[in-house]
């Protein structure tokens, strides 16, 4: 089969294109983001392909559809989930692709709480008023070995001594991300079902603190001393992700997941397994099934720190060059007139210097310029050795070591470089 993944490069729809491939099946995947090497890939933005006529071209020899394309908060969530979507179901209709799995969102079609439920309801209605055979699944927290998302957030929080239990948090049923995929593959076999909609949901519903103690008991840590949060702090954390989201990061933890961890994400796995014959797996069971490598606690390591480390460093930028125009500018000032500048540009070399220490922090906070702003942090860094040196050589045998201490803070930055990217 030649078939359309749409979010052919997100948590399940990767999952679902490796396994497709596997079996032999043709996957033409579309996402804003680069495909795997070899992949036969559309850079298409969903949000902005409005005009059904856009997908004509597109669907060409397809013979399905997949649409696991998701917008999250600070995203087009409308465009994504309901207008851009709806022009693919138009084209599908128009070309007579007939089956059309759809990725939503479970308990949207009960209590959508936010602009992300309410989107994904209506995507739902977009596609079951077209002629179509489509299906509608909508899972729960999807958990596996790759980790994005919620699935990541599991193994962060797991990674803590102290964990913070969120307060007026609903129960989940996480699902595994191959019976997911399993699940798709059954509704794309001919005669299979259609115009449905299931929910994907495991077998057991458990606490969120309770799916993240299996997770830190499957990377082989002691259990964490459970800290409940007032409601204020809560709201604190919640709000500090809105920011990171702002300026560009994505995060799990924010106003939205707020909202949607106060509905729950549980539902009933038995019409799934009636429809499909597929038993989802137990959460323990499967994670005892793939024991913990050092790759997984390293992640979960890196994934709590990840935050502290961009606004630590960021804000470490900023700082140093508030300081150099107030009150450390006489300082500043005295070790460039010790290695023999003027007056005048003395003052020009402090004033040019703190304000490219402001300009590299603000870029290192704001995710579209992060990677800029820490080649450029790398690139000053050396740079004040190299002048550091020349001017004042003596600095080097200070006993507060300011030249020595650019070291670490040369390789916190090849750390942050390494753990930018997000997928």
């Amino acid at each position: 089969m030649r078939i359309l993944l749409v979010g052919g490069t997100g948590l399940i729809g990767s999952a679902i294109h490796a396994r497709l491939s596997a079996d032999g099946h043709e996957c033409v995947l579309v996402s804003r983001h680069p495909a795997a090497p070899n992949a036969h890939h559309i850079t298409l933005d969903v949000a902005r392909t409005t005009d059904a006529s856009k997908w004509k071209g597109i669907l060409a020899g397809v013979d399905a559809v997949i649409n696991a394309a998701g917008a999250l908060q600070g995203q087009d969530m409308q465009g994504v989930h309901v207008a851009g979507s709806a022009a693919l179901y138009a084209a599908c209709e128009s070309a007579g692709v007939r089956r059309v799995i759809l990725f939503s969102a479970i308990g949207s079609n009960r209590d959508a709480r936010t602009d992300f439920s309410r989107t994904k309801r209506d995507g739902e209605a977009a596609l079951m008023a077209r002629d179509l055979d489509w299906v509608v699944l909508r899972p729960s927290v999807v958990v596996g070995r790759p980790a994005y998302g919620g699935s990541a957030l599991l193994r962060g929080l797991a990674s803590l001594p102290v964990l913070p239990i969120m307060p007026d948090t609903a129960a989940i049923q996480p699902v595994h991300l191959d019976d997911v995929v399993d699940t798709v593959l059954f509704f794309l076999q001919p005669g299979a079902p259609s115009r449905l909609a299931l929910d994907l949901a495991g077998p057991q519903r458990m606490a969120f603190s309770d799916a993240v103690a299996l997770f830190r008991s499957w990377l082989r840590w002691r259990p964490a001393y459970r800290l409940h949060l007032p409601s204020w702090a809560a709201s604190a954390a919640y709000r500090a992700g809105d920011v990171a989201q702002m300026l560009g990061w994505a995060t799990p933890v924010n106003s939205t997941a707020q909202a949607e961890m106060r509905r729950g994400a549980t539902g009933d796995p038995e019409p799934w397994r009636q429809a499909t014959g597929i038993v989802p797996r137990d959460l323990a069971a499967a994670l005892a099934s793939e024991p913990a490598s050092v790759q997984e606690r390293w992640f979960a390591r890196l994934y709590a720190l990840k935050p502290l480390i961009f606004g630590v460093f960021g804000l470490f930028w900023i700082v140093t060059g508030i300081i150099s125009l107030g009150p450390g500018w006489e300082i500043g000032m005295s070790y460039v007139r010790e290695g023999g500048l003027g007056e005048r540009f003395a003052a020009l070399t402090v004033i040019a210097g703190a304000l490219a220490d402001i300009v590299i922090g603000l870029a290192i906070l704001w995710r579209p310029a992060s990677l800029y702003g820490l080649r450029a942090a790398l690139i000053i860094s050396l740079t004040y050795v190299m002048i550091g040196t020349a001017l004042v050589p003596r600095l080097w045998a200070d006993p507060l070591g300011p030249m020595l201490k650019i070291w670490p803070v040369l390789m916190l930055n090849l750390v942050a470089m390494a753990i930018r990217e997000d997928r």
